[in-house]
C-alpha cells in the first residue's frame, strides 16, 4: 500500500477545470493523522502501522488505550485502523501523516459506511416491479413469490424485505482533482460513500 490516509467527508460541490469545465467533487478532510504503531516481519509477521485520526478529550479514551497512545507519545484520538505498507522503516511512531501524502492526479479507493435507510421494502431495496396500481389488483407493492412450493420454506439468499444502507462500500479508482495541503482538504471526483462527518479510509487504488 503506497498511500493511505483516514479523513471526514465534509461534502460535496463543484468547481472549474483548466478548460472551464464543471467537475462534481466530494470534499474530505484527510487528516491529520498520527502513526501510534508499526508492525514488522520480526514481531507480527507483516509490515503495517497502525494510525489514528480524530482528536478527542482524554475522559474520551478507555484506560488501556491511554496507555496505548501515552506509549506511542501521540494525542488521544478516536479512530485507529491499520494499512499493510511495503516496509515499515519508513515510518515513525508518532510521525504525522496530512492530505499532501497525495498529489492532484492520483486515483484513490474510499471506503465509508453508506447511509443507513432503515427497514425498507423489496420495491426500494431490491429494484423489484410493482404491481398493478388499479383499485382491483389488491397487488401493489408485495414481494412476490417466494419460490419452490415443494420444500415447504424459502431458501437461502431470497432477497425480500429488511434493513437498507449502514454497509461497508468502496468506491475504487477516482480521482484527486485538487489537494488544499494547508486545510488538509482533498478534492476527489464523485461521490463517495455515507453522510456527512462519516469516517473515510482514503488510499492508493488497486487498480491502477
Amino acid at each position: 500500500m503506497a498511500k493511505a490516509i483516514l479523513g471526514k467527508k465534509i461534502g460535496m460541490t463543484q468547481i472549474f477545470d483548466e478548460n472551464g469545465q464543471i467537475v462534481p467533487v466530494t470534499v474530505i478532510q484527510a487528516g491529520p493523522c498520527f502513526v501510534v504503531q508499526t508492525k514488522a516481519p520480526e514481531t507480527d509477521g507483516y509490515n503495517a502501522i497502525q494510525v489514528g485520526y480524530g482528536e478527542v478529550k482524554e475522559n474520551k479514551v478507555i484506560k488501556p488505550l491511554k496507555g496505548h497512545f501515552n506509549k506511542a507519545q501521540v494525542k488521544f484520538v478516536k479512530y485507529l485502523r491499520e494499512f499493510r505498507v511495503a516496509d515499515v522503516k519508513d515510518y515513525a511512531i508518532g510521525q504525522e501523516i496530512k492530505a499532501n501524502v497525495f498529489e492532484a492526479g492520483d486515483f484513490v479507493d474510499v471506503t465509508g459506511i453508506s447511509k443507513g435507510k432503515g427497514f425498507q421494502g423489496a420495491i426500494k431495496k431490491h429494484n423489484y416491479s410493482r404491481g398493478p396500481m388499479a383499485h382491483g389488483s389488491k397487488y401493489h407493492r408485495r414481494t412476490g413469490s417466494l419460490g419452490a412450493v415443494g420444500p415447504n420454506r424459502v431458501f437461502k439468499g431470497k432477497k425480500l424485505p429488511g434493513r437498507m444502507g449502514g454497509n461497508t462500500i468502496t468506491v475504487q479508482n477516482l480521482q484527486i482533482v485538487k489537494v488544499d495541503a494547508e486545510r488538509n482538504y482533498l478534492l476527489i471526483k464523485g461521490a463517495v460513500p455515507g453522510p456527512k462527518k462519516a469516517l473515510l479510509t482514503i488510499k492508493s487504488t488497486v487498480k491502477a
